[in-house]
Parts: C-alpha cells; sequence; structure tokens
C-alpha cells in the first residue's frame, strides 16, 4: 500500500475568497496573522495533482469500539459481524432488500449530530498507547476525525455536487477535523424523499442477508435492521509527513480470509442498481466506485462486494472489487480520475490546514469550506456554536494520567 515517497508540494493560491472576509477580518490581529503566515485559499483543480502516488503507509489497526442498539458506546468489538456469503455456484441471490422496510427499521436520529464524540470516548480510554514519547502531546498524531470525513476530501477534486464544511481545532498538538453540516446537506436530510429514503434502507438489508453473528453462523434476514448500531476500527496511518488517526464503520470481517488479520480482513458491502451496457458501467466507474475506493483504501479494507439489485429490489448478482485493483479499471478511460489526484489532493489539504490552524486552542475553531468550482477557503471563529471539542474530553487530556472517570458513557 505504499509508493514512491515524494510528496507533491501543495500549489496553494493566495488570493482571497469573497465568502471569508467578514469573518476573517473580525479576528482584528490573528486574522491578520494569517494572512501575513498563511494562504487564504487552496486550489482544487485535479490537473494541479496530477503526480506521482504521494507516501501512505500501510494502515494499522490500533483499537475497535462498538455502538448498540440505543447508540450507547462499548470499548470493544461485540457488534462485529462476519462475512456469510451466499454460494457461489447457482442461482441468483434474489435477496428482497425491501423486506422488513415499513415493519422492522429503526432509524438512528440523524438530526442528532455526534461530531467526534465516540472516537473521543475511545481516545480518552486508550491515552497510555497513544501517548508521544518526548514530544510533549498526549496524543501522538496530527490529526484526529473520522474516515469519512477524508473520503470527503479525497474524492474533492472530481466532486461536481455536493460541498462541505470541515471544523478544525488544534488542541495540545493535535489537529482535530469534524464536519458540519451544510445548510444544502440539512434541506436534502429534511426533504429526502421516499424513495430514497427505500434505497438507504436497501443497503442496510443487504449487510443483514450477507453478516452472521459468528464466525460459523448463518445470516438472519428476518430480524429488524437497526442504523444505531455499528462497529468502528480506530487506524493510524501516515499520508506524506502527516500522522494520522481516524476511524471509520466496519460492516463485517471474513473469518476465511487469506489475510487474517485487520483492517485487511474486513469487507466492505455495497448495493448499486444493476447495469445493463458498457455505457452504464464506464459511468459507475467514473461516478460512484471513486467513493467506494475512497472509503475503503484509506484504512486498509481489502474488498467490496456489491450486490446489484434490480428494479423489484431484489439482488440479481454479487461482484467483488480489490480495493488495490479498482485503479485499473480505471485507468484505461482519459476522462476518469486518478487515485494519485485524490491522495495528492488530500495531502495538500493537510498542509493547508496546518499552515492556517497554529493556535493551540479547544474553542478556536477554523471553519474549512468547500463548494465545486470553488477553492478551498476558510473562517475563523472564536468561542462560538462551531466549538465542537467537549469540555469533559479536554479536561481529560489536560490532567498528567489517563483518567476515564469523567468520560460520559
Amino acid at each position: 500500500m505504499t509508493s514512491q515517497k515524494s510528496l507533491m508540494k501543495p500549489s496553494i493560491s493566495h488570493k482571497k475568497h469573497d465568502r471569508e472576509d467578514d469573518e476573517v477580518n473580525s479576528e482584528g490581529s490573528h486574522a491578520k496573522h494569517l494572512k501575513s503566515e498563511a494562504p487564504l485559499v487552496l486550489p482544487v483543480t485535479p490537473a494541479q495533482y496530477d503526480a506521482p502516488f504521494p507516501f501512505y503507509r500501510r494502515p494499522a489497526e490500533v483499537g475497535r469500539f462498538s455502538l448498540d442498539a440505543q447508540r450507547w458506546y462499548h470499548g470493544d468489538a461485540r457488534q462485529l459481524r462476519y462475512y456469510a456469503p451466499p454460494p457461489t455456484e447457482g442461482p441468483s441471490p434474489g435477496f428482497d432488500l425491501r423486506d422488513g422496510y415499513r415493519d422492522r427499521y429503526i432509524q438512528r436520529d440523524e438530526s442528532v449530530h455526534e461530531g467526534l464524540e465516540h472516537l473521543l470516548k475511545w481516545v480518552a480510554q486508550n491515552r497510555k498507547q497513544l501517548q508521544a514519547e518526548g514530544k510533549g502531546r498526549p496524543v501522538n498524531a496530527d490529526f484526529v476525525t473520522w474516515r469519512g470525513h477524508l473520503t470527503k476530501v479525497l474524492t474533492t477534486p472530481y466532486e461536481k455536487q455536493d460541498g462541505w464544511l470541515l471544523a478544525v481545532s488544534l488542541f495540545c498538538g493535535t489537529l482535530y477535523v469534524s464536519e458540519v453540516e451544510t445548510v444544502a446537506a440539512r434541506k436534502q436530510r429534511e426533504q429526502r424523499p421516499e424513495l430514497l429514503k427505500e434505497l438507504m434502507y436497501m443497503g442496510y438489508k443487504f449487510e443483514q442477508y450477507m453478516c452472521a453473528d459468528s464466525p460459523d453462523g448463518t445470516p438472519d434476514p428476518t430480524g429488524v435492521v437497526n442504523t444505531n448500531e455499528g462497529f468502528c476500527t480506530v487506524i493510524r496511518s501516515r499520508l506524506g509527513t502527516h500522522s494520522l488517526l481516524f476511524s471509520g464503520e466496519v460492516d463485517c470481517t471474513d473469518p476465511r480470509s487469506p489475510a487474517p488479520n485487520p483492517p485487511a480482513c474486513y469487507v466492505e458491502l455495497k448495493t448499486s442498481k444493476v447495469m445493463h451496457s458498457p455505457a452504464q458501467r464506464k459511468n459507475f466507474y467514473r461516478q460512484k466506485i471513486i467513493k467506494w475506493w475512497a472509503q475503503s483504501f484509506l484504512p486498509g479494507v481489502s474488498r467490496i462486494v456489491a450486490g446489484y439489485r434490480g428494479p423489484d429490489g431484489t439482488v440479481v448478482g454479487l461482484e467483488t472489487f480489490e480495493t488495490m485493483k479498482i485503479f485499473q479499471l480505471t485507468r484505461g478511460d482519459p476522462g476518469c480520475w486518478k487515485p494519485a489526484v485524490c491522495m495528492n489532493f488530500c495531502a495538500a489539504f493537510l498542509a493547508f490546514m496546518k499552515q492556517v490552524v497554529t493556535e493551540d486552542n479547544p474553542k478556536l475553531v477554523h471553519l474549512f469550506a468547500w463548494e465545486p468550482g470553488h477553492p478551498v477557503s476558510f473562517t475563523v471563529h472564536r468561542n462560538s456554536s462551531y466549538t465542537f471539542l467537549p469540555d469533559w474530553y479536554v479536561e481529560a487530556l489536560s490532567t498528567e494520567n489517563p483518567l476515564t472517570s469523567g468520560i460520559p458513557d
């Protein structure tokens, strides 16, 4: 998973973006310091990042935690499920992905914005193994965030529709990155059409058909689909000079995997509309599989298993993608995305955040914003509603010895 170690220097513009005038200028002397010391926008044009693939250290799992049916945190693997696919020989699986949508579906409350809460609980409980020897910081990582946030950054150079907002605070020498819901995203969530709601359910239902509760068990599709539940891996890696600690949800582990150790033994499960023509598959490779690749490549998940659904909502076929070989599917298409562009842009954005966010203060938030067709810009917010590091976490990491008593359940 590593390649040449030459990391592309980020191409950065010093032209100021109009949207940030009021917020940046409102910070007075701090804003002047930012103007003189750091660039104010980061270009996103793919051609600027079309360079050799940067160094990315093989991801290593350093921890795991679970979220139960009530969304309560547990620092163990109780929610880990086991890959149990149907026989490869014989007819198509025929899984009914609509089954249970009306009467056996418990949805997580998406209006509750958890931020980094669950990941921070794991960090606080595992401070001893995360401490930097001789570096004077309690968490030996440049960045702490969710895998999903990094996935959005990776795919940014090729994204045409959805923008993002990322809140960033520097605390005890580590940059914490937490997503803020955009106005457009909130509108989409609140006005989500019924068809899209059902399609989202189908993805969870597919997981139920493909996973068992024990290594030798069989799936039970008669149960309730509860999206509060989840199993998360905690990963360490490094992109160029930037050390990363991030967490992401894992669908299942393959007890018969040729690579038995995590994260290589994990399997990502996806659903997609069945394709009937080369043109449809080409579009699939251009638009959809980039997100699948980014989501699995970052934590070192080796396989993605796709269930193709027919018009009636049943699975008509399965296809397995090896994460490290996905780029071969797109290499012959000159108009397609490039993994190196994604990773080089991510490295540039990490460097950009380091250049901009230099004051160590959990109450100071730099809000990085991006919309398709624009560069990445930022605004500065001190003691505002954007503050996202909870007081219990700040207190826990501010003590010399690891504490668990003040960590909320």
